[in-house]
């Protein structure tokens, strides 16, 4: 049975590669192309792909914010994130959203394919990279024990991480496909919960803790 793809991806030349990758695969016909989020959503609402192939930071609605689109309205639908992006914070956030398989772009063709034919199947399929960090956080206590904050709930963890980082707020709301709003909310509850009075204060603890290496 021939696996129909959906190619996401906002540089015309790596979907130029993904393109020859797919019809040079004889199980796999791609279905459709789109360069953001909100394109994606409709090239999957018009073609009903087995597989989305997807970017993670595009222009306009990010990748993982397409997922969760994509996940809530056709659940059979396999998202494979295929990315430059191997932090901690975009790997768990395109899980959290619904994607089935993480990938990176330097992952070898025979590798992206067999993470597409695997994701049709229903299965979870990570590169190395990011299995070796999904394994590492699953280990027993490893959230608990490690979390140097752990009054913060998890989503509020993410964005101590960014602000740590040097992240604004809006380009923590693009990061983790949440809404400006949402962000200064939870940003507001850090400040609550860390005692700190302004943002250079929370950068500086969340520092000293080993933070903001995102």
């Amino acid at each position: 049975m021939t696996i129909r793809v959906l190619v996401v991806d906002d540089h015309p030349v790596f979907r130029s590669g993904l393109r020859n990758l797919v019809h040079d695969s004889d199980d796999l016909e791609l279905v459709a192309e789109a360069a953001d989020g909100d394109e994606a959503v409709v090239r999957c609402r018009e073609h009903g792909p087995d597989v989305v192939l997807m970017d993670i930071r595009m222009p306009g609605t990010s990748g993982v914010e397409a997922t969760r689109r994509i996940v809530a309205e056709w659940p059979r639908v396999g998202v494979l994130m295929l990315t430059m992006l191997e932090d901690d914070t975009s790997i768990f956030a395109a899980l959290r959203a619904g994607a089935r398989g993480y990938v990176l772009k330097g992952a070898a063709p025979d590798e992206i394919i067999r993470a597409i034919v695997a994701v049709a199947a229903g299965e979870a399929l990570f590169g190395p990279v990011v299995a070796a960090k999904i394994a590492t956080f699953l280990q027993p206590n490893t959230r608990t024990r490690s979390h140097p904050f752990p009054s913060l709930s998890s989503r509020e963890r993410d964005i101590l991480d960014l602000i740590a980082a040097g992240r604004s707020n809006p380009a923590i709301a693009e990061a983790l496909a949440l809404s400006e709003k949402t962000v200064r909310n939870n940003v507001s509850n850090i400040f609550a919960k860390l005692h700190a009075t302004d943002r250079a204060e929370v950068i500086v603890k969340a520092r000293r803790a080993g933070l903001g290496n995102t």
